[in-house]
């Protein structure tokens, strides 16, 4: 039977149901385990190898991406992975030249010290630009923190006719907002860090992928370098996920209204949610893309705005990161995007809608 995303939520990556025993087990806290004395290791022999906290939730993040998972320390931990594993010197990487920036200066140093050449695509390019040569495009759709979309099935269809693979930054979206397997990507990377596990408690990131070569190569990579997560995050991931269509839910609900009331405030510009009708990334988002996510950003004008409306607001945390169950936001320049000064990356969290958007409504009065 094919459950819809609630459901599969709430028993993504459980065992069979034993008796007498728990609906999900208890971390397990160990580095080394038993070996047979003659023939070594049995399913477990040491932690950063494998481990059976970690597995339960690669089982659940493959169950909702739709392809076995690596998890990972963090989500900057799993896209060096990816990069590192798949590309070579000589090779070219075409990198969003809106998305996340960490990945952009990991690129500029470590990936070209090592030979390889990068080329910057804006998100919304189109047509996108010719991809012969290229070795790999990572794209970020919705991109952070612009929230510009591109559409995955034609830059895929494109990449792979130019000989090229691709790998899809789903952070923002999450497995229940889309499935860029599905639309023809190779390689999916998150941080779960984000709405993944939504509670602002654990750091953590994942590759998935349909081919068993490409991700095995990566696997390699983290059995050798060690990126695992610890056992206790594994399992707060794990039981977050329970609630993620719930979280989802309110966020893309609260989203929507933050929007539209930013959209009739002559002091706030440049206001973009993918899931307005007027927004440059409605066509694609709206067919790409099962939900949209709960971030939207937006200008205030100056840095100094910025912070009179943060400490006005009860209800918003100034914090960076996104998709907890708590609004929070931050103004993107001080971190190193690219961004205008009172450009502000916001996250809507699960509070009751009426109360939030009274909260911001408040605060932006008083920051004028």
């Amino acid at each position: 039977m094919t459950y819809s995303d609630g459901t599969r939520s709430v028993h993504a990556g459980l065992p069979a149901p034993v008796v007498g025993e728990p609906f999900l087990p208890g971390p397990v806290f160990a580095a080394p385990y038993h070996l047979d004395p003659s023939t070594g290791p049995g399913d477990h022999g040491y932690a950063r190898t494998e481990h059976p906290t970690r597995e339960l939730l690669e089982s659940a993040i493959g169950a909702l991406e739709g392809a076995p998972a690596l998890v990972f320390a963090s989500g900057q931990a799993a896209i060096t992975a990816l990069l590192l594993a798949v590309l070579r010197t000589g090779d070219t990487v075409a990198l969003p030249a809106d998305g996340y920036f960490t990945v952009r200066a990991f690129a500029e140093t470590t990936l070209r010290d090592l030979g390889v050449k990068l080329v910057l695509i804006p998100t919304a390019s189109h047509p996108y630009p010719d991809l012969t040569g290229v070795r790999l495009v990572l794209l970020e759709t919705p991109a952070n923190p612009g929230l510009d979309v591109c559409d995955v099935r034609a830059i895929s269809e494109a990449a792979h006719a130019a000989g090229a693979l691709v790998a899809v930054d789903n952070t923002t979206a999450t497995p229940l907002g889309q499935n860029p397997l599905a639309l023809g990507a190779d390689l999916v990377v998150a941080s779960g860090t984000k709405a993944l596990t939504g509670h602002s408690d654990v750091l953590l990131g994942y590759v998935a992928g349909t081919d068993p070569e490409l991700l095995g190569k990566v696997e390699t990579w983290r059995k050798q370098t060690g990126a695992v997560p610890g056992a206790f995050d594994c399992w707060l991931a794990h039981r977050s996920i329970a609630t993620l269509d719930l979280r989802l839910a309110r966020q893309s609900q609260n989203a929507a209204a933050v929007a539209e009331l930013l959209l009739t405030r002559d002091d706030v510009t440049g206001v973009r949610w993918p899931g307005l009708p007027s927004d440059p990334s409605y066509p694609i988002a709206s067919t790409q893309m099962r939900r949209i996510p709960g971030v939207v950003s937006f200008d205030l004008g100056s840095a100094e705005r910025v912070a009179r409306f943060l400490e006005a607001a009860d209800l918003v945390f100034a914090a960076t990161s996104f998709g907890g169950v708590h609004t929070t936001a931050d103004r993107r320049a001080q971190w190193g995007d690219d961004t205008a000064p009172g450009f502000v990356r916001f996250s809507c969290g699960i509070e009751d809608t009426t109360d939030l958007i009274a909260d911001i409504t408040a605060a932006l009065d008083s920051s004028r």
